[in-house]
């Protein structure tokens, strides 16, 4: 009996390190779950935060192009905003503005020009002022003396109408006052004599359009009692006054002149077409 006891005793030894060690590992099971805890403390990127830092200095550089803006609306070339000008390709126009553009890259300072009657806004180059021949408008002196070129005789060449007719272009294109009088001159037709054809009419108005704009803005006056200016002047030339007595040949080269006319307009309005 005594060693059926002994044995029973030693079993129950056996089986309780054998729970200890069970009992154990679940303990060392659950330690290990802890150390996935440690990973999570550095997704907290506080780098994160750190771009935002960058966007005050983007907002900052914003107003930067504004400063620029202001220095170019001044003046340029010696014109200034407001100012009226004269673009020899469209007569008397004003400038709006002086205002600087980014083109393919490049920064260009730019003439603003608006030109009432036509409806339109051209901008310009203030480095290529010269070269378009912009100028600024003719000074009291010389406007009087377009004024008195339109009292001369007129001057009709004995040459192709299409070869005049360019002529005439290129003088109401050059912008000088004194050379689109001339045109004024040379195409103004009175009563008494022959009327003008379609090709002359439009240069003749075209010619009359440019010279009246220009001298209305420098007079300060409006187009319309510039035009009338104009055909009072027209009227004292010696060939309208004595149109009857003179009979000479300057009469006889217009009347001849107005023949080619007739002749060669086709040829003009098709080179035109």
């Amino acid at each position: 009996m005594p060693n059926k006891t002994a044995k029973t005793a030693a079993k129950a030894t056996v089986s309780k390190p054998a729970a200890a060690k069970s009992a154990a590992k679940p303990a060392a099971v659950k330690a290990p779950a802890a150390k996935p805890a440690a990973p999570k403390a550095p997704v907290a990127a506080a780098p994160a935060k750190a771009p935002v830092a960058a966007k005050p200095a983007v907002k900052a550089a914003a107003p930067a192009p504004k400063v620029e803006e202001k220095k170019v609306v001044t003046q340029r070339q010696g014109f200034k905003a407001n100012e009226f000008v004269v673009y020899p390709a469209h007569g008397v126009g004003q400038i709006l503005a002086i205002e600087e553009q980014e083109i393919a890259g490049a920064k260009l300072e730019l003439f603003v020009i608006n030109f009432i009657k036509d409806k339109m806004t051209l901008r310009v180059p203030t480095a290529k002022v010269a070269n378009v021949g912009m100028r600024k408008l003719s000074d009291p002196a010389l406007v009087k003396k377009a004024l008195e070129t339109l009292k001369g005789r007129a001057r009709v060449k004995r040459t192709m109408w299409s070869r005049r007719a360019q002529e005439y272009e290129a003088k109401i294109n050059s912008g000088d006052i004194v050379a689109i009088a001339e045109v004024v001159r040379d195409l103004y037709r009175s009563e008494s004599q022959p009327e003008q054809s379609y090709s002359e009419r439009q240069l003749y108005e075209a010619a009359l359009d440019r010279l009246s704009r220009e001298i209305a803005v420098v007079q300060h006056s409006t187009e319309t009692e510039a035009v009338k200016e104009i055909e009072a002047q027209l009227a004292k030339s010696p060939r309208r006054t004595n149109a009857k007595t003179e009979a000479g040949e300057g009469d006889a080269d217009a009347e001849g002149d107005a023949d080619d006319t007739d002749g060669d307009d086709t040829t003009v309005a098709d080179e035109a077409a």
